[in-house]
């Protein structure tokens, strides 16, 4: 991680202006996994804490939380624990998808990051913020700057006054090969400034 920062201090001030303020940031892990996959489809465009109390929800009815599982659990009873009729249908795919041997995730970690976006991406519900999250925090992508998350934007326009996504991938090309650890700087920012905590 030292090394990722030292890059990064040398291509833009703000990251250095960051850790002058909050300090440095805890790096996020997550397992690998259907579990973790389920989770972040239950995450999009709703908070952590959420996602995180629908995911428990389900995972207390359902303890063996296998895809053979998910699979035959009923719209109704999805609805009952808050997922929506469209998550319950991406869920419902991500499942069919293992079941019926479509993707392999425990082939992913040996894939490259385009490889397990070509994978994912078939998926219906999971798109390039979902696979981005799984790359950066399952499988450690050190590359990546997923420019389809709100707060990653709103930082970024806050600190460095680019307000075009074109421009802005323009722009952190320069931080490259470690814009995933650009990407925990600029989270941690986000978050300590509005004073939030996020367990994962």
């Amino acid at each position: 991680m030292q090394q990722a920062i030292d890059y990064l201090f040398q291509k833009e001030t703000i990251f250095k202006d960051i850790i002058d303020i909050y300090g440095l940031p805890t790096i996020p892990r997550r397992p690998q996994g259907f579990e973790t996959l389920v989770l972040l489809i239950l995450e999009q465009q709703v908070s952590i804490d959420s996602a995180k109390a629908t995911f428990l929800k389900i995972k207390a009815e359902h303890t063996t939380f296998k895809p053979e599982v998910l699979i035959t659990v009923s719209d109704e009873e999805y609805r009952a624990f808050g997922v929506s009729r469209q998550k319950t249908t991406y869920i419902k795919a991500l499942s069919s998808a293992i079941v019926n041997e479509e993707i392999d995730l425990d082939s992913l970690p040996q894939k490259s990051a385009q490889q397990v976006r070509e994978e994912l991406i078939k998926i219906k519900g999971i798109g390039n913020w979902t696979i981005d999250i799984y790359l950066m925090f399952c499988l450690q992508e050190p590359d990546l700057l997923p420019l389809g998350d709100v707060a990653v934007v709103n930082t970024i326009k806050e600190l460095l006054n680019i307000h075009d996504k074109a421009i802005m991938e323009t722009h952190t090309i320069n931080w490259s090969p470690y814009r995933s650890y650009a990407t925990f700087l600029l989270w941690h920012y986000y978050l300590k400034k509005r004073k939030r905590t996020i367990v994962y």
